[in-house]
């Protein structure tokens, strides 16, 4: 029975990934595409490291999984928003279908804090 659900989790972590990989190669820009790999690669990887917990069956085994998966769940988003600013900050530009930006109106307070940091 354990092996059924550790398959089914593989299965469900694999196609979250297949998501965020197809979302790398569709989205239109830097924006949406990080943030179809960041939500979806998050999850994807959680369930894969859960089923290999269930596989495995030894607390030391889950263990890890549970402290690797906190460790991608508490990294992932703000990787994520460094990326995106540093791309924002770089001057990547956004998709033309983007319906508003918040950052616009402080874009020179942005530029002047970046300037700072060395």
């Amino acid at each position: 029975m354990s092996s059924i659900a550790a398959g089914l989790l593989m299965i469900g972590g694999t196609a979250f990934m297949l998501v965020a990989a197809i979302g790398l190669l569709r989205l239109p820009d830097l924006y949406t595409r990080m943030h179809a790999l960041t939500k979806a690669g998050t999850l994807g990887i959680g369930l894969i490291l859960i089923s290999a917990a269930v596989s495995f069956a030894d607390v030391s085994v889950a263990t890890r999984a549970v402290v690797a998966f906190l460790f991608v769940l508490f990294t992932a988003p703000v990787s994520a928003h460094m990326i995106g600013r540093a791309g924002y900050l770089g001057g990547v530009p956004l998709w033309d279908g983007t319906a508003f930006d918040n950052w616009e109106v402080n874009y020179d307070t942005l530029q002047r804090e970046g300037e700072g940091e060395s």
